[in-house]
């Protein structure tokens, strides 16, 4: 076995993030996925902020923003203000329209490039736990075989093998809502970011790059727990007319579907050598388009904690840090999605005006219309702080900050390996600190914003997220010597 070998079942975006970021750690990592290509059907459309961050902390936005569409505005529940991603706090203030399938092959050339075996036509089937490694069962081609790790980590989807062989439940709630989507020409294409909800129903339209349009949408006759059969193109320009008294000159559609909005959480991220992400550990309607996002964004969580504790660097007690870091953000994704179904769902002249109130409040109060944006795009996620006294930074996702003497933005100082550590004392007096899993980078901040203002120091952890902040200089030490253990 190679000890610090991991095996990741599932090579779709969530999959392949993660191997990329434990290749970066310098971790022997076999991808296993049973489609033997990617899915031209592409549930995912879109790339939020905080995401295109994520791949940018690690030089692999380049690619996505050369295809994707950008999209300075996006919707909650369909409400017809649209909330304006151009008033946030980040380098990408939009949201890129990718197909999913092409997303997924931009990942696996940046993983497959950093050295990741993926096999695809292979399924993880079951696996053995033991005290210091794990065996996975897998099913090829050829026949079956075995693999063994240091850890198993399930991104095989909302029907996980892994999840289920662990024992690991996945309460939650039924589909009761049957939501419908149909890629498409359109000839005669509404304005762009349009949607409209009556008691007809619901509809909305995306652009897809190279001139095609997703509609999705919701109707009464959705409210069912009965599957009535597969959508056809006839009951799609049905739908589409009956909301909007128009079918938008549609043709050629190219997908066609219908999806639930049963809506489940892992009750365990981690289970000792078993880990998930993605879908693997949360399901839910697919409002807003985070369900990918919030994915890939669990991979970039659990990475760089995994390979930290392969290479003997972080201490004790990090990776459980996953679960208790990432739980809180999936429960918050079922909690919006719900919230954003039942606005979307429900035509009542009550729920109409309900969200007449909220979309106008959207309009007239740019705190709440911004607080939601930055929660619907993930800039807003906190991790909790252990000590209570800590510097109210702790936890939140640094911003893009401007480091005299450097001719990048702090996401371009970011390590996949090791925790950043901003010297901002006059002379650069904590270079000493410098120690496996660390690096030190010393300046001052150009117009820092005011919560950054009387910092001196700031320990930033590879996933970009502030680890520790202080005020003075003499505190660094104990701090690194809090988060990074000395190699082993």
């Amino acid at each position: 076995m190679q000890a610090h070998h991991v095996v990741i079942a599932g090579g779709g975006p969530v999959g392949l993030w993660l191997a990329a970021e434990l290749r970066l750690g310098g971790i022997p990592v076999t991808v296993v996925e049973q489609r033997t290509e990617a899915d031209e059907r592409s549930k995912a459309l879109t790339i939020h902020p905080r995401t295109i961050e994520v791949l940018a902390a690690r030089g692999a936005h380049r690619p996505f923003l050369a295809e994707g569409l950008p999209i300075p505005t996006g919707h909650f529940a369909m409400l017809d203000d649209r909330l304006d991603f151009r008033e946030l706090d980040t380098p990408f203030p939009y949201t890129l329209a990718l197909p999913q399938a092409r997303t997924e092959e931009l990942l696996q050339e940046h993983a497959h490039g950093l050295g990741a075996t993926i096999r695809r036509g292979h399924r993880v089937t079951a696996f053995t736990e033991r005290a210091e490694s794990v065996t996975a069962q897998v099913a090829g081609p050829e026949g079956g075989y075995e693999i063994e790790a240091a850890y198993v980590v399930g991104c095989d989807g909302t029907r996980s093998t892994v999840r289920t062989a662990a024992g690991i439940g996945f309460p939650g709630t039924p589909s009761t809502v049957l939501g419908w989507l149909g890629d498409v020409t359109l000839d005669n294409p509404p304005r762009p970011g349009f949607s409209s909800l009556n008691t007809r129903g619901g509809v909305m339209v995306a652009p897809l790059p190279g001139g095609r349009f997703r509609i999705v949408g919701v109707s009464p006759d959705s409210l069912t727990t009965e599957w009535p059969g597969d959508l056809t193109f006839d009951e799609l320009r049905q739908k589409v007319t009956a909301v909007t008294g128009d079918d938008f000159g549609m043709r050629d559609p190219s997908w066609l579907s219908r999806f639930g909005n049963a809506t489940r959480l892992a009750a365990e991220y981690r289970r000792g050598r078993v880990l998930l992400a993605g879908d693997a550990a949360h399901q839910h309607f697919p409002a807003g388009g985070v369900g990918m996002n919030v994915g890939i964004q669990d991979a970039h969580n659990l990475g760089w904690k995994l390979a930290a504790t392969l290479n003997g660097w972080a201490p004790d007690g990090l990776l459980d840090t996953y679960h208790a870091e990432r739980w809180p953000v999936g429960a918050q994704l079922a909690q919006h999605s719900r919230a954003q179904t039942s606005l979307m769902a429900t035509f009542t002249p009550e729920a109409l005006d309900l969200r007449s109130l909220l979309s106008g409040m959207i309009a007239d109060q740019p705190a709440f219309a911004r607080a939601l944006a930055e929660r619907l795009t993930a800039l807003a996620v906190r991790y909790p702080a252990a000590d209570p006294t800590a510097h109210p930074l702790t936890g939140t996702r640094a911003p893009d900050l401007s480091l005299t003497g450097t001719d990048t933005g702090l996401s371009g100082l970011l390590r996949p390996d090791a925790y950043l550590l901003l010297d901002l004392t006059a002379g650069g007096a904590l270079g000493g600190l410098a120690r496996p899993g660390l690096a030190v980078r010393t300046g001052t901040l150009d117009q820092p914003p005011a919560p950054w203002a009387d910092v001196r120091a700031a320990l930033v952890r590879p996933d970009g997220h502030v680890a520790w902040a202080g005020t003075g200089r003499d505190d660094a030490a104990p701090a690194v010597d809090r988060f990074v253990t000395p190699r082993r």
